[in-house]
């Protein structure tokens, strides 16, 4: 039986910790090269429809209502079309004429070799990290784990995965290695989802945050060989989920 103590404290904590919104907003914003501060109008049509599609509220072949967009912005359709016309390059969207934009979906090999060069990536970074990072450094890394670890207990999807983005992000950041970071970048939206999917299914925050755990005592260890074979690992486990799932954004 679940302690409701620790549901109580993991509750409080969460309460701190930064709001989801925030993190999503930043990350969106950020893998698009656009600037946090002073976001547009056309940035915002793309947090709320980019972010909707990665939380799994909008699914692949849902059409995507410019005119309700308009009105939800109380704007023209000039500013929807343009953000759609970014989601579109990401992947997201699927554009054709005659036809109402709608939600793109991925072929399963599409997703395969994404998750493959995700993996071979990462095993670069837990190298650059072991090398590079310091016992501080491992500190930040470390109370990011601690809010995954109390996402985990609220068993708080939305939540858990953004904080794993910023889990992930700031492990790249402390590879110190600013052309692996583009390439992973370079992955861009598309990625985001796929990770939110996995994380969405049954068991997997339970086994994810003790993955994390485990990379995290092999980066204090500096076994460079380990962390990099947990990094891989953790992301091959949710290719794996994805690909048992019934997801119907996968074709053949």
């Amino acid at each position: 039986m679940t302690d409701p103590t620790n549901i109580d404290g993991a509750v409080a904590e969460q309460a701190a910790a930064p709001d989801i919104a925030a993190l999503s907003r930043a990350e969106l914003l950020r893998a698009l090269n656009r600037p946090e501060t002073g976001a547009s109008l056309v940035d915002e049509i793309i947090i709320k429809v980019g972010t909707d599609i990665i939380e799994g509220r909008l699914k692949p072949g849902d059409d995507l209502n410019s005119v309700e967009l308009s009105k939800l912005f109380r704007t023209s359709r000039t500013p929807v079309r343009e953000a759609l016309l970014t989601l579109q390059r990401e992947g997201f969207v699927e554009i054709e004429a005659h036809r109402r934009p709608r939600v793109a979906g991925l072929s399963l090999s599409e997703v395969q070799d994404m998750y493959r060069v995700r993996a071979y990536l990462y095993e670069m970074v837990s190298h650059c990290v072991v090398a590079a990072a310091s016992e501080e450094d491992l500190d930040r890394l470390e109370e990011v784990q601690a809010r995954l670890q109390q996402a985990a207990d609220c068993d708080d999807v939305d939540r858990y995965f953004w904080t794993n983005v910023e889990f992930r992000n700031t492990e790249a950041g402390l590879a110190q290695n600013t052309t692996l970071v583009r390439v992973l970048d370079s992955l861009g939206l598309r990625m985001l989802r796929l990770r939110h999917l996995s994380l969405s299914l049954p068991g997997r925050l339970a086994t994810s945050v003790e993955d994390h755990d485990r990379l995290i005592r092999a980066y204090r260890d500096r076994d460079a060989k380990l962390a990099a074979a947990f990094s891989a690992s953790l992301v091959m486990r949710g290719l794996r989920t994805i690909e048992r799932s019934s997801w119907v954004g996968i074709g053949s």
